[in-house]
């Protein structure tokens, strides 16, 4: 279990709870219910909550058994190994096939899918003996017709039903199942929970860690299958197709802008490295070809090779495990690890996916928040394009589940696509889309968000002004993060209008050594002209003057000066 921190949770010590977990756990058993709904934070701990109410109900005795039911096969086993922490013996292997498991197990760990499958066979161990249920993400749950259904037919009968989840909201309006919901002044249901631990919160008691996300804009050129040549740049005001192809070319490994990038990440991670030795990066990819081009550029820049993670892989959870006990420096995963998965020491990413659901960016952002002690940071590197600024900017924002709204509604809040990231299917094949060939892209950083405010102006790649900002420290405090990126923007504004006073000093310096030169060439061809006449220097200028008009040379300018020469070597031709 991890520590609680005693300075900043009031009730915490290293052997109890965190403030927020003692406070549920308190609420839980004042008035004991058959349903409770925990929204937390991805990185709060709902895992370490959930497994101490869990033991306390079986030393309770108000429960027998225990299923805990999550999206993923990875996440059983780090249930199943969390719970052997406490005292509790879950086994993660259990299949439809077998039916039942050994004596020796307190219960169980399944998926969603698992009981789809067959939610009769679930029922009958619901009802074999006072059961508690564990629900992780249950938001999953609300999958209308399939596993929403599987769901409430299975667990209808049990005793306790705990529902967690760190991002309760869904697109579609399937209610979820075992949650309450509430109507609103203006007539709609949203989701009531009975305990919130927010971003917010768990910030300011040095739960989670604060993000800093890098964003990078960039000049994009493709073709189109019709032969069409298009230019976009990352960053400004586009049409909502010009954003997608031009996000696309920038994810495309044959340009160079996820590979400067990376680049600028594993700088970022060198950094970070210096307070944290053993803080990985990971890349999160749109699908598995990608996934292993990334991972060669990442070879490439580094020298090291980066562990791959794909969703079919019958070792990805193996491997997620390898690499979260280990030193090494990148991950590269097709987006599965992205909801539940606990590898705390990921400190910097790299969001190299089209899905931009407010739901999957929160799950894939929680992947970094997990604070392990005080003044960790984490770096989210990530394009330049409206919908993703506009989730970094509101990722302290709670949302509940709305019902009785117009389906697919324009909010955004869908996790269809992270449905299909957790099952097997997740190697789309992006031109299908949209067919187009990228023929160029390049990457500029843009800006920093952090805590809410913006800092930064465009640079170019490995300028001074990055390297400003991929040099943050990587332990400091929330407060101190942004001091630094105020007195790095501060620099980066002084620095330009330098610049600008440079070049403006300079035309006026260019300008005056133009005119020096045009007065010397006038007084040299002078010169040889009164050698030829035998008139007086005087009486040259005098006479260019009358000629050309102006005042004398020392008042005259340039233009001016230049009519003379002009007239002069006229005056050379004709006596010639």
């Amino acid at each position: 279990m991890p520590p609680a921190y005693p300075e900043r949770a009031a009730w915490g010590t290293a052997g109890s709870l965190r403030a927020w977990q003692q406070q549920a756990l308190e609420l839980y058993f004042q008035e004991p219910r058959r349903d409770f709904l925990t929204v937390a934070t991805p990185g709060a701990g709902k895992t370490t909550f959930a497994l101490r109410l869990a033991r306390e109900l079986l030393d309770r005795r108000a429960v027998q058994g225990i299923t805990v039911v999550c999206p993923t096969e990875h996440l059983k086993r780090q249930w199943a190994e969390s719970a052997a922490r406490v005292g509790i013996k879950i086994d993660p292997e259990f299949t439809n096939a077998q039916g039942k498991t050994a004596k020796d197990f307190h219960g169980v760990a399944v998926t969603y899918a698992t009981v789809a499958a067959r939610p009769a066979l679930h029922r009958n161990r619901t009802e074999a003996r006072k059961t508690l249920i564990i629900m992780d993400e249950v938001h999953h749950a609300g999958d209308g017709l399939s596993w929403g259904d599987a769901v409430r037919e299975a667990f209808e009968p049990a005793t306790r039903r705990l529902c967690l989840s760190g991002t309760p909201f869904r697109t579609d309006i399937n209610p979820i199942p075992f949650v309450d919901y509430e109507e609103g002044p203006d007539g709609i249901r949203r989701s009531r929970a009975d305990y919130i631990y927010g971003y917010g919160p768990a910030l300011a008691d040095g739960v989670v860690r604060p993000v800093m996300f890098m964003a990078y804009a960039g000049e994009m050129r493709w073709r189109t299958r019709a032969g069409d040549e298009l230019t976009a740049t990352l960053g400004q005001p586009l049409t909502q197709d010009q954003t997608s192809q031009a996000w696309r070319a920038a994810l495309d490994p044959k340009g160079d802008w996820i590979r400067q990038v990376i680049h600028a990440a594993d700088k970022r991670l060198t950094e970070i490295r210096k307070a944290m030795p053993d803080a990985g990066a990971m890349v999160i990819a749109t699908d598995h070809e990608a996934a292993r081009a990334y991972a060669k550029m990442i070879r490439g820049i580094t020298g090291q090779g980066a562990t791959i993670v794909l969703s079919d892989d019958p070792g990805a959870s193996k491997k997620i495990k390898q690499f979260a006990e280990s030193e090494d420096r990148w991950l590269c995963a097709v987006r599965m690890v992205s909801e539940g998965v606990d590898i705390p020491r990921l400190a910097v990413g790299v969001y190299a996916t089209s899905t931009a659901t407010p739901l999957f960016f929160a799950q894939a952002i929680g992947r970094f928040v997990r604070a392990r002690k005080r003044g960790e940071t984490a770096s989210v590197f990530l394009p330049s394009v409206p919908t993703l600024m506009g989730h970094a900017a509101e990722l302290e924002r709670e949302r509940d589940h709305v019902l009785d709204r117009k389906q697919r509604e324009q909010d955004g809040l869908d996790d269809e696509a992270l449905e299909q990231a957790n099952r097997k299917n997740d190697g789309a094949d992006l031109s299908e889309e949209i067919p187009f060939e990228t023929m160029e892209a390049s990457a500029t950083f843009d800006r920093v968000l952090f805590d809410g405010g913006e800092f930064g102006l465009q640079a170019e790649i490995g300028s001074a002004e990055e390297e400003d900002f991929l040099g943050i420290p990587g332990l400091l405090e929330p407060e101190q993060v942004a001091q630094l990126l105020r007195q790095r923007q501060a620099s980066q504004l002084a620095a330009q209008r330098r610049r600008v006073a440079g070049e403006e000093q300079k035309k006026s310096t260019t300008a005056a050594e133009d005119l020096h030169a045009l007065r010397t060439e006038l007084n040299s061809l002078v010169g040889a002209w009164s050698h030829r006449t035998g008139k007086p220097h005087g009486v040259v200028h005098t006479e260019l003057r009358q000629a050309c008009g102006g005042p004398a040379v020392p008042q005259a300018t340039a233009e001016e000066v230049k009519r003379r020469i002009d007239k002069i070597r006229e005056w050379a031709t004709r006596r010639t």
